[in-house]
């Protein structure tokens, strides 16, 4: 139960906030002006933290304007074997996996196969009664694609009762139907924000049913491949399932890091990915104009645009009133996070471990603040990998 509110509790945090580890000498992404002190400065920020909360593994990537111009590893990916991290090393993203599936129903809806407005269960909704035993109650039917992005479908929120924490062995179509016949809403769907794994395994599910494909491959397809992208996956559950180059995760105070259920996470916390993955996506939906983006310019407004239930929420990625834009990811022997900044950078934070000590989550989010603030480095204007 401790371990399920801390999860929460991370993941609550990073929405609304803007053994010791060892520097490797491995893999950077040298600046063409930066001095060996800048770097060093970096450094030292980032191995802090690591020491702070004993950090085994940490990954970072930092691109500016539409260029990566900064990538290394930290740490270890497997301390018994001293695999030292490297920015091709891959992580469980958790939760970043979010905004992906939300750029797939935005490219669907630009392909005229759905509107944010379409029901999701029930005769007139997109699923139909494929799942759960009609005739549902009035507010399931109620729910909207809409709703499901913005974590406003009136319940199956991310509490002690998290449907995606139940039943370990059901697949995601049997999960679905029995959250269906067994987990009655709370609210009226559209009037309360709640933060829902379980509704965005339902959007992966309607990827699939529109797209005639499994949702990864979809993903795959249609998004990872248009930005270059050719070595995420969604995880495995076990250690036995490490894919090559896949860090091995650590949990602290008690936490078993290969416990849950991540192949069936898929759409809402399944995905692994290298910190300059992530940069590679965000740099083509960022809405600069650096790179050509994959969605259009209204969708990435609507994508990006709070709901009246929460401010700091919109479709698949945190906001604030300073136009940034950002997602984080917590399980155990996972802590991550993926920003788009208004001033022209964007940057990922990946780490095979998470704590419960207080000031984990803050201080992790203020990682690359304090590198920006750091006026003496100069970083290149042309792409570094």
């Amino acid at each position: 139960m401790i371990r399920r509110w801390f999860n929460i509790f991370f993941l609550l945090t990073i929405i609304f906030i803007v053994s010791s580890a060892c520097v490797n000498n491995n893999t950077v992404i040298n600046n063409e002006t930066a001095d060996e002190d800048s770097v060093e400065g970096i450094d030292k920020i980032m191995t802090g933290f690591m020491e702070k909360y004993h950090v085994p593994g940490l990954s970072l990537a930092i691109s500016k304007d539409g260029n990566i111009v900064y990538a290394k590893g930290y740490g270890y990916a497997d301390q018994s074997k001293k695999e030292i991290v490297t920015p091709a090393s891959l992580f469980r993203i958790a939760s970043i996996s979010k905004p992906f599936t939300s750029v797939a129903i935005f490219q669907l809806i630009e392909a005229g196969k759905l509107s944010l407005n379409t029901k999701v269960f029930g005769d007139s909704g997109i699923l139909g009664n494929k799942y759960g035993k009609p005739p549902y109650s009035t507010d399931i039917t109620k729910i909207t694609i809409q709703e499901l992005l913005q974590h406003t479908g009136g319940g199956w929120s991310n509490d002690m009762s998290d449907p995606m924490f139940t039943n370990p062995t059901m697949n995601a179509a049997d999960l679905i139907t029995w959250t269906l016949n067994n987990m009655l809403l709370k609210n009226e769907p559209g009037t309360t924000y709640a933060y829902s794994n379980f509704g965005y395994c339902v959007l992966g599910r309607i990827i699939e049913k529109l797209s005639g494909i499994k949702y990864e491959e979809y993903v795959k397809t249609y998004i990872l491949k248009k930005a270059g992208i050719n070595d995420m996956a969604v995880g495995g559950n076990t250690l036995a399932d490490r894919k090559t180059n896949e860090v091995i995760y650590y949990g602290q105070g008690g936490e078993d890091p290969y416990a849950y259920n991540i192949q069936r996470m898929d759409s809402h916390g399944g995905w692994i990915a290298s910190a300059t993955d992530l940069l590679k996506f965000t740099m083509r939906v960022d809405g600069f104009p650096t790179k050509p983006d994959i969605l259009s310019g209204a969708s990435l407004k609507l994508m990006t645009e709070p709901s009246a239930a929460n401010k700091n929420y919109a479709c698949g990625w945190a906001v604030n009133d300073a136009n940034n834009w950002w997602h984080g990811g917590s399980l155990p022997g996972t802590a991550t996070e993926m920003v788009r900044a208004h001033n022209g950078f964007c940057w990922a934070i990946l780490a095979n471990t998470r704590t419960w000590q207080n000031g984990f989550t803050e201080d992790m989010d203020q990682l690359v603040w304090r590198v920006l603030k750091d006026t003496t480095i100069q970083w290149s204007t042309k792409e570094q990998l």
